[in-house]
């Protein structure tokens, strides 16, 4: 049982940053993949970036590409990430995951295996 818990979100001005983080209650951290998604209101989950579980991978959504950067800090147990260039349509509840599904990073939510409670982060324009 993995359990995940965010931080780090909040209200900000377009153009503004933020960085969320993500801690991870386990002691095989370094087992899993991880991954950020977020939730609109009336929309449904959107992948936003996964990392490998050696953080020597990651993926991107085009939307966010350049914008955001995932890392991770598996020796805390921690996943981040920084948004920066902040627009009002990244505006939603984020969310982190995990999945022991490694071969290969997922943007599928359905692979991902545990979920944290999500941070809403809003951006005013």
């Amino acid at each position: 049982q993995v359990q995940l818990v965010e931080s780090g979100g909040g209200l900000v001005q377009a153009g503004g940053s933020l960085r969320l983080s993500c801690a991870a209650s386990t002691r095989i951290f370094s087992s899993y993949n991880m991954g950020w998604f977020r939730q609109a209101p009336g929309k449904e989950r959107e992948f936003v970036v996964a990392i490998s579980r050696t953080g020597l991978r990651t993926l991107y959504a085009d939307s966010v590409k350049g914008r955001f950067t995932i890392s991770r800090d598996s020796a805390n147990n921690m996943v981040f990430l920084q948004m920066n260039s902040l627009k009002p349509e990244d505006t939603a509840v984020y969310y982190c995951a995990a999945t022991s599904s490694t071969w290969t990073l997922f943007t599928a939510h359905s692979v991902y295996n545990y979920w944290g409670q999500g941070t809403q982060v809003t951006v005013s324009s």
